[in-house]
């Protein structure tokens, strides 16, 4: 099928209005964590309303909308829940409000992650106004949970869903390049066991802190030793909590427990990032227990989906055929060659490609340095352009050869 981008782009612009009211209303819908169900309505809403051929809602929660019946399904993702918005006081424009001015949109979620959602609308009726439909299915997600549980909605539309798309857009923020791979991620618990006793004779009792002591010195040795990568990088290593348990100030720690927060580069899984860990010296003589932190909050519906806090690191190669068809799409639209990289960040690849090999991209609107901060803005024109990339992308992959 033959396609005229310049179409594309000025039908993306000539949505630009819609788009970015369908964002300010996005942003005025306080939606943290388990709190979603409001902005999928909204959402709902506004994908019969630009004309999806079908939108449901999952048991978890999840919107999905179709556009086309083709046999070959594409998919495109954007996590609705957002974080808190912190202090207040440290935002110049309400975070509730939609602030707006020529340029950018401001609120809490507009780049992290309400710019990708409204994008990926406004692509579907792109799709639909230029009958750029051919044989494929396109996929709209929005998804939920993830900032506290990154990818569990995609295990869940996998696994009990059953749906596998052939490859999945992920529209998280991308500072305008595109995204070929992630590290990964996991959450784990090192607990040392002491005995108590009275602190004006601590020698009749076991400090847990002291035992802790000797492991954080040598989970820090232990972070300047991990494995490095090429494209992703080194992994990395941090202590982010720590927490004890005692009778009272007057008495001898009887237990400390610290959170690890661990980075996988490529080749490092949950086996060999756990035996680093129990390998340690210190772990060994204070027979520590060292274990994976487990999810297991309820999404808005009420569904609990249990899953260990294991984030699989994930990159396609340069040259695959997803990562040459955003390439060719992008220089397509905007005549000039796009850079590719990795994100530092966490996204529910871990689970698409992580866990279950299918091909994640990452392109999205809005730059990365914007995502949980106060007065979190988002470019209109970065929205308009990311609606024309999503709108080309399923034509240009189904229909071009390579």
């Amino acid at each position: 099928m033959k396609v005229d981008e310049r179409k594309i782009i000025s039908l993306a612009a000539d949505y630009l209005p819609d788009m970015t009211a369908f964002l300010r209303d996005m942003i005025a819908i306080p939606s943290e964590s388990g709190n979603e169900k409001e902005i999928i309505s909204r959402i709902q809403e506004e994908m019969n309303t630009v004309g999806f051929d079908r939108v449901e809602i999952d048991p978890m929660g999840n919107i999905l909308g179709y556009i086309g019946t083709g046999k070959r399904l594409i998919a495109m993702d954007a996590h609705v829940d957002t974080v808190g918005p912190g202090n207040r006081d440290n935002w110049t424009y309400d975070p509730f409000k939609g602030h707006e001015d020529d340029d950018d949109v401001y609120g809490l979620g507009a780049s992290d992650q309400a710019g990708g959602m409204a994008a990926m609308v406004y692509a579907g009726k792109i799709i639909k106004t230029l009958n750029l439909e051919s044989d494929f299915t396109l996929l709209v997600t929005g998804t939920v949970q993830e900032e506290i549980c990154d990818g569990l909605c995609w295990q869940y539309l996998i696994e009990e869903g059953g749906i596998r798309p052939e490859f999945v857009v992920c529209t998280e923020p991308s500072s305008g390049k595109i995204r070929r791979g992630q590290k990964g991620r996991m959450e784990i618990r090192v607990r040392v066991e002491g005995k108590s006793a009275h602190a004006s004779a601590p020698r009749d009792g076991d400090n847990a802190i002291f035992k802790m002591a000797r492991i954080l010195t040598d989970l820090e040795d232990l972070a300047g030793r991990l494995k490095d990568d090429p494209f992703l990088g080194r992994g990395t290593l941090t202590v982010s909590e720590i927490f004890f348990s005692s009778p009272s100030r007057c008495a001898v720690a009887d237990g400390c427990w610290v959170s690890v927060d661990r980075r996988l580069t490529t080749g490092e899984t949950v086996e060999s990032a756990l035996s680093e860990i129990r390998d340690l010296q210190s772990v060994k003589e204070t027979r520590a227990a060292v274990n994976l932190y487990d999810f297991d909050q309820p999404s808005y519906t009420g569904l609990v989906y249990p899953t260990d806090c294991y984030f699989p690191s994930w990159s396609i190669g340069e040259d695959h055929r997803v990562c040459r068809t955003l390439k060719d799409a992008y220089t397509r639209l905007f005549n000039r060659i796009p850079e590719v990289d990795n994100w530092a960040f966490s996204t529910n690849g871990v689970a698409i490609m992580g866990r279950h090999n299918i091909p994640c991209i990452g392109f999205g609107p809005g730059q990365i340095d914007q995502a949980h901060t106060p007065d979190e803005r988002l470019s209109k024109q970065e929205l308009a352009d990311a609606a024309a990339m999503y709108a080309l992308i399923p034509m240009l992959y189904t229909d071009l050869k390579f």
